[in-house]
């Protein structure tokens, strides 16, 4: 038998590729009588004594699992478990990777804010929602302007107009003590947004080895 230094290491995963509390019994850990046995490529061999078991799994130079405790008999896989607890935590971590989440970004701004920073408070806001971010939007009033909050008001409502086809309000302009506060949402999905953005560098990557051929055409060519 192969040792499981190696197993116990791995995140721990049911047959059916679902988390479970605990590893699973394994080989000689196994205590029962009789096991209800799958074959390696998922064939099922009927009730055999535990005996039987482990010694298919030595012949098949396999480990044998149990995959549900609870059945009577258990029922138990013949499979190589290394192989298959590293594969599933391979599989989990890249699931990790490629999960969206939602984030919120947060873009302040000043009631008499002028055009140029406008602009570029724009450009930020218009990024986040094409990479599927939501956006907090405060504007901070100070001193006499606390007095004009329809400054406020009226400059976020020219914000959603200008990235009404990237973004919506998702929360409406409230006062907030001394700030005022709107929340837009992204038209996207955030995972649709990251689909597009490695289409998008996939394509610029494709372009610029495309420009890179003709070059090393023509030095060969001279050659």
């Amino acid at each position: 038998m192969r040792r499981y230094a190696a197993v116990r290491q791995a995140l721990a995963w049911c047959n059916r590729g679902g988390p479970i509390s605990a590893e699973p019994r394994i080989n000689d850990r196994i205590r029962v009588p009789e096991v209800r046995l799958v074959g390696p490529s998922g064939e099922q061999v009927g009730i055999v004594p535990l005996a039987k078991a482990l010694e298919l799994a030595q012949e098949y130079d396999l480990d044998l699992v149990e995959v549900a405790a609870t059945a009577r008999p258990p029922v138990c896989k013949l499979m190589d478990y290394g192989k298959f607890k590293y594969e599933s935590a391979m599989k989990a971590r890249e699931a990790r990777k490629n999960q969206a989440h939602t984030v919120i970004k947060e873009m302040k701004l000043r009631p008499k804010i002028d055009p140029h920073d406008y602009d570029t408070k724009k450009g930020h806001v218009v990024r986040f929602l094409k990479q599927g971010d939501k956006v907090k939007i405060t504007i901070m009033f100070r001193g006499r302007e606390q007095s004009r909050p329809e400054l406020g008001y009226r400059l976020l409502q020219r914000l959603a107009e200008d990235v009404q086809d990237l973004g919506f309000v998702e929360s409406n302009p409230k006062q907030d003590g001394r700030n005022m506060i709107m929340v837009l949402g992204p038209h996207k999905k955030k995972t649709e947004a990251m689909a597009e953005a490695r289409e998008a560098q996939a394509a610029r990557k494709a372009e610029r080895q495309g420009t890179s051929a003709p070059a090393d055409a023509d030095e060969t060519a001279e050659a």
